[in-house]
């Protein structure tokens, strides 16, 4: 009786270890394909950052200040809504842009003309810069006046940093690339935030910190 007690107890011992240890294999195999699929994800998100902003700095781009002058081409008076039309079509032809991102330029451009026409801001005349904030000196796309170094396509060296990234939404940074083509330490230290969104199943830019809309209204 005491040597079936025993082997019962020994088998039981066997499966429980057989058991846990399937159990840790299988965790295991989730982290890893965890892992695989946010670098996946990662390669995906910065290869979208890099053609955003290629295209961005293009002849292909869009003027992101169709404004109007007066009768007198003295000052800005508003926006030209047909144009502005034109550019929410480029915008969502790229496959660059979420929804949500093309939605918050379009009420970024209709809450400027708005205050525009009410004299809301201070002249804003033809050859000056806008008495607003958005696209106002630095180039919003990509907060920057100049690049770091002499290349071709230098968008396509830079580099992305995930601050949170889950299937369908991500908050990341993009900072410049090889840091050895210039070591100027504001360069090296330089980070714009941007966020991303998955549509129909293809990542898509939904925010980047130059669009942000309270920022790029406000009078200056």
């Amino acid at each position: 009786m005491k040597n079936i007690k025993l082997l019962t107890l020994i088998i039981g011992l066997i499966f429980i270890g057989c058991t846990q240890k399937r159990e840790a294999n299988s965790s295991t195999i989730k982290q890893a394909d965890s892992v695989t699929v946010v670098s996946n994800d990662k390669e995906e998100i910065q290869n979208l950052i890099r053609q955003t902003l290629n295209w961005a700095n293009s002849k292909n781009s869009i003027d992101l200040l169709p404004a109007l002058s007066d009768s007198k081409d003295k000052a800005y008076v508003g926006f030209d809504f047909k144009k502005h039309r034109e550019n929410l079509d480029k915008l969502k032809k790229t496959n660059f842009f979420s929804n949500e991102f093309i939605e918050n330029y379009n009420q970024i451009i209709l809450t400027l003309d708005k205050k525009l026409r009410n004299k809301e801001f201070d002249e804003w005349l033809v050859g000056e810069f806008q008495t607003f904030s958005f696209a106002n000196d630095v180039d919003p796309w990509s907060l920057n006046q100049d690049v770091p170094y002499d290349k071709p396509n230098p968008w396509n060296l830079i580099d992305v940093e995930i601050i949170n990234l889950n299937s369908d939404k991500g908050e990341l940074v993009w900072k410049w690339g090889k840091p050895e083509l210039n070591t100027a330490p504001g360069w090296k230290e330089f980070r714009c935030k941007f966020k991303v969104a998955k549509e129909n199943g293809k990542w898509k830019i939904n925010y980047l910190q130059g669009f942000d809309f309270e920022e790029s209204i406000k009078k200056l």
